[in-house]
């Protein structure tokens, strides 16, 4: 089992517009509802790609209802922590004309700390039968910083591969408790670090200081430009295939999904990252966020090129 921590899921519903106008009335050609948020998303294509996740967090209200339903409909495992504050939800707009996909995103609301303390027993329940644990997404507002930090130190205690993917104090404190591998994106990393990245050499720099700051591994992901990978030896640089994207939304999300998949299956990070970026690939091949076809990403992985460098 796989499990997929974010405190903060979240309804998507995806809205596609063949042409949209600003302060108009726009109809909508095409709808789509369903579960997201970054965790979710990871367990979402860890299903698709055979794995058993397990997704746990916050779920509140008429929302979080929906979010368990539509995990159980699609066979994935779930043990939440059930707050008052209502589940947030995040809208893609999509303009055909344009090529352009626009994210709405609802802010999360705040939750007790006893309800964190609750997820904590839930994960303190399940980590022993984890092959690995995966930590996406920011917290809360005004959650305690230090709450990855301690999911990263039960998981390493339990001998389960601990990977972080997210940003700022949280992703700081976790490297105390060295994780197996951290992945924020280009604009995380300068935000987390207050620096500026405008190409390789820094962003070299700003992993290696990472890696000794206590990740074992780190990734970068950048968009539509290539991903970096370094194991505290050796650097990798990643190409993504060329597609037509549909919805990259939740690509990033498809990327940790994919790299946690093939670090389990014995990959070097090399080798790990091919996989990875073909699953985000395969991600905005569709419309919804986290939806990913296994027979997509066996073949976008053959058009990845992984250099060492």
């Amino acid at each position: 089992m796989i499990l997929c921590i974010g405190t903060t899921p979240a309804v998507q519903r995806v809205m596609v517009f063949p042409k949209l106008v600003v302060d108009a009335v726009n109809r909508a050609a095409t709808t789509l509802d369903g579960a997201a948020g970054k965790s979710v998303n990871v367990a979402k294509v860890l299903k698709s790609l055979g794995e058993q996740p397990m997704a746990t967090g916050f779920l509140g209200g008429d929302r979080g209802e929906q979010i368990k339903t539509l995990l159980a409909a699609a066979g994935i495992q779930s043990d939440f922590v059930s707050v008052p504050a209502r589940t947030r939800q995040c809208i893609t707009v999509i303009d055909q004309s344009a090529g352009t996909q626009t994210e709405l995103v609802e802010e999360s609301q705040p939750v007790l700390e006893a309800d964190y303390r609750k997820l904590a027993e839930i994960i303190q329940r399940h980590v022993a039968k984890c092959r690995a644990v995966v930590m996406s997404g920011t917290l809360t507002p005004s959650g305690p910083t230090d709450f990855y930090y301690q999911c990263t130190k039960q998981a390493n205690q339990a001998g389960s591969l601990s990977i972080v993917d997210g940003d700022g104090p949280a992703l700081l404190e976790a490297l105390k408790a060295n994780p197996h591998l951290v992945k924020p994106n280009r604009a995380e990393l300068a935000s987390t670090l207050g620096c500026q990245l405008p190409d390789d050499t820094p962003l070299m720099f700003a992993m290696r200081e990472l890696s000794q700051r206590g990740a074992q591994r780190v990734v970068v992901t950048s968009g539509k430009s290539p991903a970096l990978a370094f194991d505290g030896q050796s650097f990798w640089r990643i190409f993504s295939p060329t597609i037509k994207a549909v919805n990259p939304i939740g690509s990033g999300d498809a990327f940790t999904a994919g790299l946690v998949l093939r670090l389990l299956r014995g990959d070097d990070l090399g080798e790990a990252c091919r996989w990875a970026a073909a699953a985000g690939a395969a991600n905005a091949l569709t419309l919804m966020p986290g939806n990913v076809l296994r027979a997509d990403v066996e073949r976008l992985a053959a058009e990845v090129k992984v250099e060492k460098m």
